[in-house]
């Protein structure tokens, strides 16, 4: 018979049981804490149509989605994909229950995702993300950028990770106010992506990529030196009304960029905020407030979280306007990273309270009864049937229980047990 390849996909998460109850920890924490800052819970399908998943897809997008096969149905006649975020499915979602909905709606989804991505070390193709979002119908207070990152850094210091994590923030106003300043709106494209990959490359390979697409010396010395300006609040913001631009975009920018981090300064966080040039955010969809967030002592991790504030969420959609601000956890890129570098508390091995253990078969019906009574107190309970030798079922209950309790005939007559401590 011909053995059956059965190791998982590559690019997917398959977790042992303690590793797997870390996991489901820092899930239910997110969740925790996103309910805890007001945010309503969603879950949205799976698979969505793919109009709906294409309608602003761009790039390698439509090669990443996986597209779901029904019966004498091709790939190309598929009508359905795997969703590759929560994004576009809450833009559809938004659209679909506008008339129930309660505005600014503060939203959570925790769940799946999937890419065609190609695997690669801390990169998934099936992977957690777990978002938070608020929305507005027709505009949304700039209060709510501040809401959003203040979330996410309480929820980073619940996961107890023994290192402070930064949230670098900025505003894309900022830069695109200053391409406008210089005339060089029409490269703004090419020069957002250059300044998102900067902290990947040496300077001088950011230098070149700038001259490469026809830039001249002055300007990019300009852009260089505008990327490098990073630091507290009242530092950048000095720092760029210095530069004495008059452009509208820009001092939006600027004015919006000082009140996020002023509100989160009255949330006491002036610690862990920081305002950085060279944070603007691939995604072409972010239009005001970016932020990522980095654990400074481990920069090599890369962004743990990231995101930002995007002016019409549904414009593919509806004509009616969306204004929302969200961020992103990638949890499973997130638990790998922090794995690989001993940051995150594992759970114990051993998660079940209590193994009951029949000595026959004539115990059983004693042991379900006692295990539904130790569940009623909230403790997790297995019993242990097996025709094993009591010693074989001892050694077993100590591989998945803290506790075992050997329930006989005469622990059943006298109406008293002896609870076995585990090592």
């Amino acid at each position: 018979m011909k053995r059956i390849n059965t190791s998982p996909i590559s690019g997917t998460q398959e977790l042992l049981p303690a590793a797997q109850a870390t996991f489901n920890k820092l899930k239910n924490t997110l969740s925790e804490v996103y309910h805890s800052h007001g945010f309503l819970n969603i879950e949205t399908p799976t698979i969505e149509r793919c109009e709906i998943l294409l309608a602003k897809a761009g790039g390698d997008t439509e090669k990443q989605i996986y597209k779901v096969v029904k019966t004498a149905e091709s790939v190309e006649e598929a009508s359905q994909a795997l969703r590759f975020d929560h994004t576009v499915p809450l833009a559809r979602y938004v659209v679909e229950h506008e008339q129930d909905l309660s505005f600014p709606f503060k939203v959570s989804q925790i769940g799946e995702s999937f890419r065609g991505e190609r695997a690669q070390k801390g990169r998934f193709r099936d992977f957690y993300q777990c978002d938070i979002d608020v929305i507005g119908r027709g505009q949304l207070p700039i209060y709510y950028d501040a809401d959003v990152i203040s979330t996410l850094l309480a929820a980073f210091s619940e996961f107890k990770l023994g290192t402070p994590v930064l949230a670098r923030i900025n505003n894309r106003k900022i830069l695109t106010g200053l391409l406008e300043e210089l005339n060089i709106s029409d490269k703004s494209e090419d020069i957002f992506g250059i300044i998102d990959h900067a902290e990947k490359v040496a300077p001088e390979v950011t230098r070149d990529a700038l001259m490469e697409i026809g830039l001249g010396e002055k300007t990019v010395a300009k852009l260089r030196a505008f990327i490098n300006l990073h630091g507290d609040r009242e530092f950048v913001v000095k720092n760029l009304r210095g530069l004495s631009i008059k452009n509208e975009t820009f001092n939006a920018g600027v004015d919006e960029l000082d009140l996020v981090m002023e509100m989160l300064e009255f949330d006491e966080l002036k610690k862990q905020i920081e305002a950085d040039m060279k944070i603007v955010r691939g995604l072409d969809y972010y239009t005001g407030t970016v932020f990522e967030f980095i654990l400074p002592e481990y920069r090599q991790i890369g962004s743990v979280c990231g995101g930002g504030r995007y002016e019409n969420l549904t414009g593919y959609f509806t004509e009616q306007k969306f204004p929302g601000v969200g961020g992103s956890i990638g949890l499973t890129r997130l638990f790998y990273v922090l794995n690989e570098n001993n940051l995150v508390k594992s759970q114990e091995e051993k998660t079940i309270d209590y193994a009951l253990i029949p000595v026959t078969d004539n115990e059983i019906e004693f042991a379900i009864r006692m295990a539904k009574d130790f569940r009623n107190k909230g403790e997790s309970v297995t019993v242990v049937a097996s025709d094993k030798k009591l010693g074989d079922k001892l050694k077993y209950a100590a591989n998945i229980a803290k506790r075992g309790i050997v329930l006989g005939e005469e622990e059943i007559k006298n109406g008293s047990y002896e609870i076995r401590e585990f090592n």
